[in-house]
């Protein structure tokens, strides 16, 4: 092998080395005799793997064990006790009588007036109403309610209006409408002051009208900036039509910006899915401030009074757990009737249309038809 440092060639010399090289003699010996020399840049290298010898310690001195050294150097230099509530002790679990399940969620950073719990049945409202169809969070069924609910409100003889404030459109596709065969959208109504009337078509659903939206909504978040009266724009679009429906669904974004306010000024009630799992618990209390703080400067009228269970799946343990966490804490906000994961309500934005007519026998439709029910108080 053929060792090369700073341009020399070190093979021919290695066997004059091994000639040279001093016998062995002991630790503290060699430790004297390496302090005494000092090694050029030229002397040989160490064969690879072949470990350094430790340093020993100076002539006279006594060897002494590291830990307990360390111990000796430390003993003395403990922090004084500081007395902090809580400190060295895990939070303690919400007293469920026994161990918190896994679905457990604290509830401590919502606001109280979104929290209050009251014991008993839903209690639906006198019509008209106006409900916003929020939560931040994305895929926990909000475009699929407002949908559905609307359908199955609308079998009941209600007049309902689905506004799609969603970028995506996808109430808009769900109940049947081509992006193409309509000239005004809620871009218009929000951004360029168009009457709320003239954007309504119809579905293929008697009752059942929608709002559609279209891409051009994501853009008017920059847009609002400037504008005057920014997050009432939809409030006073809606005066003019608030009349002719019993029910409006307002499909709010998966965010809380400027147009998810608009629908929630604009609304009276907030109706939040919420899906069968831990993290749809993690936004909610971020969704309560907000709509606390439109309750407290832009519409004091403004309440959570629906909360829909959605994606429920009874083969889990974690779904009955998290359902039984959102009851104890909402009490009777929380509909009794809780919406299944099906296929065929997955399927049914894919043919326009509400499950409720897609498949009117299957599980999501009769599941969708009782909370229709449930929220309006019975048949009409």
């Amino acid at each position: 092998m053929r060792v090369r440092i700073r341009g020399r060639d070190h093979r021919s010399d290695q066997a004059f080395r091994q000639a040279d090289r001093p016998p062995a003699v002991s630790p503290p010996e060699a430790a004297s005799e390496v302090g005494d020399t000092t090694i050029g840049a030229n002397e040989a290298i160490g064969v690879i793997g072949e470990p350094l010898p430790a340093p020993a310690p100076a002539p006279g001195a006594s060897v002494q064990d590291p830990v307990a050294v360390a111990d000796e150097m430390y003993g003395d230099m403990s922090a004084p006790a500081v007395d902090v509530p809580g400190a060295g002790r895990a939070p303690s679990p919400p007293d469920q009588g026994g161990d918190a399940p896994r679905g457990s969620h604290h509830w401590s950073d919502m606001p109280e007036s979104a929290t209050g719990m009251v014991d008993g049945p839903y209690v639906p409202r006198p019509v008209p109403r106006v409900l916003a169809v929020a939560n931040q969070k994305g895929g926990v069924g909000k475009t699929t309610t407002a949908v559905n609910l609307g359908a199955g409100l609308a079998e009941l003889g209600h007049r309902v209006l689905v506004i799609d404030l969603d970028p995506q459109g996808n109430a808009t596709t769900g109940l049947g409408i081509d992006g193409r065969s309509f000239e005004l959208s809620m871009y218009d109504v929000v951004i360029k002051d168009a009457k709320l009337e003239d954007a309504i078509e119809p579905t293929s659903m008697k009752n059942l009208f929608v709002a559609p939206a279209t891409i051009d909504l994501a853009g008017a978040e920059i847009e609002l900036v400037p504008t005057f009266s920014r997050e009432l724009r939809l409030r006073k679009a809606l005066e003019s039509v608030v009349g002719d429906f019993d029910y409006i669904l307002i499909d709010c974004p998966p965010s809380l910006g400027l147009i998810t306010v608009n629908g929630l000024a604009a609304a009276d009630e907030v109706l939040v899915p919420i899906q069968c799992e831990y993290y749809a618990l993690e936004g909610l209390g971020q969704l309560l401030r907000n709509v606390h703080l439109v309750q407290a400067n832009l519409n004091e009228k403004l309440e959570v009074t629906t909360i829909v269970l959605t994606m429920y799946d009874g083969r889990t343990k974690l779904a009955e757990q998290v359902a039984d966490e959102v009851r104890a804490h909402f009490g009777n906000k929380v509909c009794r009737n809780v919406i299944p994961r099906t296929v065929r309500i997955s399927e049914a934005p894919s043919f326009g249309q509400p499950i409720t007519t897609f498949d009117p026998t299957s599980r999501g439709a009769i599941a969708y038809r009782e909370l229709a029910k449930e929220v309006s108080g019975g048949a009409s």
